[in-house]
């Protein structure tokens, strides 16, 4: 789905947040998550020395709008330094349809970035019983 005046400003605030936290070896991914209630809350990852305990900058935008009783997702977006969106690694895309089941995520696409349901980003998705 094209991105709509919506998308885009969620798209600058991604931006903004790495482009005002960058710190070489810390910070290098940003995102921006619009909840339902039209909020927006900005992170950035969080790595760590030992790779195992990075904290990817999606999940910890979900733990912001979670900590403020503010879900389900709407649309999410994450970006590297230089802007340009980047797609979410496969346990943010699991965070993402847990806390937003019709959420929406702005992906790399083959004309610039797109927007696309989770759902597609992550067929026959495990579910509790």
């Amino acid at each position: 789905m094209e991105l709509n005046e919506k998308d885009r400003l969620l798209i600058s605030h991604a931006v903004h947040i790495i482009q005002t936290r960058y710190r070489q070896g810390h910070h290098h991914i940003g995102a921006a998550l619009l909840s339902k209630s039209g909020e927006i809350y900005q992170a950035v990852h969080v790595e760590a020395y030992i790779g195992r305990i990075t904290l990817c900058a999606e999940a910890v935008a979900i733990g912001m709008a979670a900590s403020a009783g503010d879900l389900p997702i709407d649309t999410i977006v994450a970006v590297g330094v230089d802007g340009e969106v980047v797609s979410p690694c496969g346990m943010c895309r699991e965070l993402i349809a847990d806390y937003g089941p019709r959420a929406w995520v702005i992906v790399p696409g083959a004309r610039g970035a797109e927007k696309v349901p989770v759902a597609e980003l992550l067929p026959n998705k495990y579910t509790r019983q």
